[in-house]
């Protein structure tokens, strides 16, 4: 449970009144991804709505009742984060954005190439063209949404391209376990050879290929890589 100093306030207007919960600033952007991966009584900072969070002002138990149909803290939780506002200060919000935003850049980098050279593009290149396109980051937008959203501006100002490319390993078995689990999910083909050896054929955007083999190699340093 966040500390009352660290928390944010969740703010909800409704039926001419205002009704506020204090919740863990850094438990909200993962709360509105993915709701059943938090646990409320983590994400609350005090088990209790109030009318002025700051000035200790309480609704009736009449009012919650009339407004919400229930009196369980956790209900009243989930129906204000998800209808109403995030009260952030101006430290947070700048905090929230600034992940948000290298997330986007990561996200960017590790996915698009420079057609001409086939090499991705540097995290500082994509981050000097978000700024000159002045493309403002929501902190609870999620990464994917915003991501389509920074590409449209950056085309003009960046030369993107998002090819995939398919590429094969060969690394003896005694590496399948941890190769198999970096692998999988861009996993096309497997195949075991009669030597022992395992053969693994993957799609990944081409400015992944660098890193993929880096930590394949890493894991399996008999490794045999094409591309096909």
């Amino acid at each position: 449970m966040v500390s009352l100093d660290a928390a944010i306030l969740a703010r909800l207007e409704k039926g001419g009144k205002r009704y506020e919960i204090l919740v863990d600033p850094d438990l909200v952007d993962q709360f509105k991804r993915d709701p059943d991966s938090v646990e409320l009584d983590d994400l609350l900072a005090i088990d209790d709505v109030f009318h002025d969070a700051k000035g200790g002002e309480r609704p009736t138990s009449e009012a919650i009742e009339s407004t919400f149909e229930t009196q369980d803290i956790k209900q009243i939780a989930v129906i204000i984060l998800n209808k109403g506002n995030i009260q952030l200060t101006t430290d947070q919000r700048k905090k929230m954005v600034e992940m948000k935003r290298q997330a986007i850049i990561h996200n960017i980098a590790s996915t698009a190439v420079d057609p001409r050279s086939k090499l991705p593009h540097p995290a500082s290149r994509i981050e000097i063209a978000m700024d000159e396109c002045r493309y403002s980051v929501d902190p609870f937008k999620k990464v994917d949404a915003q991501v389509k959203e920074v590409i449209e501006k950056l085309r003009p100002l960046l030369a993107l391209s998002f090819e995939t490319i398919r590429l094969a390993f060969k690394i003896p078995g005694s590496a399948y376990g941890s190769v198999s689990q970096l692998l999988r999910q861009h996993q096309k083909k497997e195949q075991w050879m009669s030597n022992g050896d395992w053969v693994c054929v993957i799609e990944i955007p081409c400015a992944m290929k660098a890193e993929m083999i880096s930590q394949v190699a890493r894991r399996a340093p008999d490794l045999e890589v094409k591309d096909l």
